[in-house]
């Protein structure tokens, strides 16, 4: 099945970590939340790698060098070396690298983990637009970035200095709820100068590469929770990828998904890399997954029978999906969804 054209999650009949070399997973709302490890996610992590998988981690969170990352990942229980972390801040110094001089200086907004990027490039990271900088580069600097960076970056960008983004997430996870990503720090600069910057994190190519020159992955499965990042960037490069119900993407927002956020594979968290997928059959203009039956008509889902609710979750995406086509499906979900939340899913 093309991913482009994808109408219901596919099936495998052996378990994903076994199935793929190389688990390219996202951090936020998949690994941890605010710094939390999300329930099952360090035991099934360390299931997958000691059944042969690697583990690399793939964030388009620019705030962090790769050596606190890797370390926040062991302290949570799964060892990690600084090598298994690509960030986003990789990807776009990489950018950056292949168009000014080398040796060249660049304005940092954001946090640490550009500078260190940077730096790893042979670039030279400065803090003002009177510094003379043949680039700007634009990063998540976390909940305490000062509105005076802003202003440096306009600055610059106002005398014709090329603008580069890490990525532009407009939202991020975080302890109490869904926080500013540096997508909206981005808006605030585009909207000062008019300007558009070049982009390196997911979902677009630079990332993709990026990920692929450091692990060596043969065939990695991309592991994430938002369908605009982590789904479209493995569809852009080619490769499988599981959507986890752990962050973001709730099932109404899935079941809603055009064909570049429709994922490969559909589970509740990181246990679903140590299991097979079901299958999902048509059977006269139905989608039926384990004891589901869901169909499209007169304008909404339904859904019928019972058992494993994520298998209702699959069942509906292939009926959602297959009705939408080439589209966003627009059909009604809320009674199939609460059929859902009658076991234990809403």
């Amino acid at each position: 099945m093309s991913q482009r054209s994808r109408t219901r999650p596919e099936a495998s009949a052996t378990a994903l970590s076994e199935a793929y070399d190389t688990a390219l997973l996202d951090l936020d709302g998949v690994v941890y939340a605010g710094g939390e490890a999300i329930a099952y996610a360090v035991e099934s992590l360390l299931a997958a790698r000691d059944g042969g998988m690697r583990l690399a981690y793939v964030t388009n969170n620019a705030l962090r060098p790769p050596e606190v990352v890797a370390g926040h990942i062991t302290e949570l229980g799964v060892p990690t070396d600084p090598a298994d972390v690509i960030n986003s801040a990789q990807a776009v110094a990489r950018l950056i690298a292949e168009t000014v001089p080398a040796g060249s200086r660049v304005l940092v907004v954001g946090g640490e983990g550009l500078r260190v990027a940077l730096r790893e490039r042979g670039l030279v990271p400065v803090e003002s637009a009177e510094d003379d900088p043949a680039a700007v580069v634009q990063g998540y600097g976390g909940p305490d970035l000062a509105w005076g960076r802003f202003a440096e970056a306009c600055y610059a960008i106002a005398r014709g200095v090329p603008w580069f983004a890490s990525n532009t997430d407009l939202t991020i996870p975080s302890a109490r709820g869904i926080a500013p990503g540096n997508g909206a720090a981005v808006e605030v600069v585009r909207i000062a100068t008019g300007a558009e910057p070049r982009v390196a994190g997911k979902p677009l190519p630079p990332m993709h590469r990026e990920t692929i020159l450091r692990t060596g992955a043969r065939r990695p499965l991309v592991v994430g929770d938002r369908l605009d990042t982590d789904i479209e960037g493995a569809i852009n490069g080619g490769v499988d990828s599981l959507l986890v119900l752990t962050g973001v993407t709730d099932v109404a927002t899935l079941l809603a998904a055009p064909p570049r956020h429709r994922p490969t594979f559909v589970d509740a968290d990181l246990r679903g890399m140590l299991t097979g997928q079901p299958e999902v059959r048509v059977e006269d203009g139905a989608s039926l997954c384990g004891g589901w039956t869901a169909s499209a008509r007169d304008g909404e889902l339904t859904l019928a029978g019972d058992g494993d609710s994520l298998d209702g979750v699959r069942a509906l995406c292939g009926a959602a999906w297959s009705a939408a086509g080439d589209g966003a499906c627009a059909l009604d979900a809320g009674k199939a969804l609460s059929r859902l939340g009658t076991v234990g899913m809403a």
